[in-house]
């Protein structure tokens, strides 16, 4: 799923994998593929036009957002994964091979570290059952605001100990590198957003990552209480005045902007994530989006449909 507004009837969901027989990840026989080559919302969007020409019912086009977007109605979904629940199954049942293994050494240590006792969960190819330990990556996903910062701080430290490594100065040069002019940033703008990116390491030399969800007392809306309309694209400047909710995705920024109209910046692009800090000053262009409802504001969209080439960045002026 995608985001914490949802049709009563369905779900927002993005499609990730897709039957190939030359596929990397398997399970009961059938293989898949990617369908998309990375997280970006122009990737997404590239499939829309897959799916309605072979799903059109996995295309919605939302009243509460104005957009289109892909989308699961509630009679097609089959399985519903929950990380923590799976976690808790390889924790009860024992692990099926080498990867799980090593899930359950990195929790225990995460968990214990941080205080977190079943806040963690897992996701990625260990929650559908479709990794292969000989090169799969263990994805983990932190639920709540407080738990996911003892979790930062918990990885700060264990990446000083050594028990965690972090991502090699080399392996941030080639992030940069395979990210080019994709988002509309400079070199230097990139290799500080890959020095600030806390969220990725090694542990015992196999890639993990983690990435923070609210719980649902954390959800402070829902669906159509609010509606979005699109006023345009914009650019302009800001300083964050409140970074705390910019760990989840979307990641959300208040801010004092040129315009008093514009209260806070939204990113659904997962780069700009628990990046920019209180007092920040920051060039920005996205979508000027105007918010009516329970909670009227407007705000910026950042690598919201429509807009492939929307940024924030620091700004170097002042």
């Amino acid at each position: 799923m995608v985001g914490y507004l949802h049709p009563a009837d369905g779900y927002t969901a993005y499609l990730k994998y897709i039957p190939s027989n030359d596929g990397k990840w398997e399970r009961d026989g059938t293989r898949y593929t990617r369908s998309i080559p990375y997280y970006q919302v122009s990737q997404v969007e590239n499939t829309y036009d897959w799916l309605k020409k072979t799903h059109p019912e996995h295309i919605l086009q939302c009243p509460v957002r104005n957009i289109e977007v892909s989308w699961v109605p509630v009679e097609k979904v089959k399985t519903y994964y929950r990380p923590r629940e799976r976690l808790r199954n390889i924790k009860q049942n024992g692990p099926n091979d080498p990867l799980e293994e090593k899930l359950l050494r990195l929790v225990e240590i995460l968990e214990d570290t941080a205080d977190i006792e079943g806040s963690i969960g897992v996701t990625g190819s260990i929650l559908t059952r479709t990794h292969n330990p000989a090169f799969s990556d263990i994805d983990l996903t932190v639920y709540g605001l407080p738990e996911s910062y003892r979790l930062i701080e918990t990885l700060q430290e264990l990446k000083k100990t050594g028990i965690i490594r972090d991502v090699s100065k080399q392996e941030k040069k080639q992030w940069v590198q395979n990210r080019g002019n994709k988002h509309g940033l400079s070199t230097d703008d990139l290799l500080r957003i890959a020095e600030k990116r806390w969220n990725y390491g090694y542990f015992e030399d196999t890639y993990f990552s983690v990435h923070p969800t609210r719980l649902d007392n954390e959800i402070t809306e829902t669906y159509g209480e609010n509606t979005y309309h699109r006023l345009g694209v914009t650019s302009g400047t800001a300083t964050i005045t409140d970074s705390s909710e910019s760990i989840f995705l979307p990641a959300v920024y208040k801010i004092k902007d040129s315009n008093p109209e514009i209260t806070e910046i939204v990113s659904f692009e997962g780069l700009y994530g628990s990046l920019f800090e209180v007092g920040d000053k920051i060039e920005y262009k996205g979508i000027h989006e105007k918010v009516e409802g329970k909670n009227a504001h407007e705000r910026i969209i950042i690598g919201g449909a429509g807009s492939p080439d929307s940024y924030i960045k620091w700004s170097y002026s002042g």
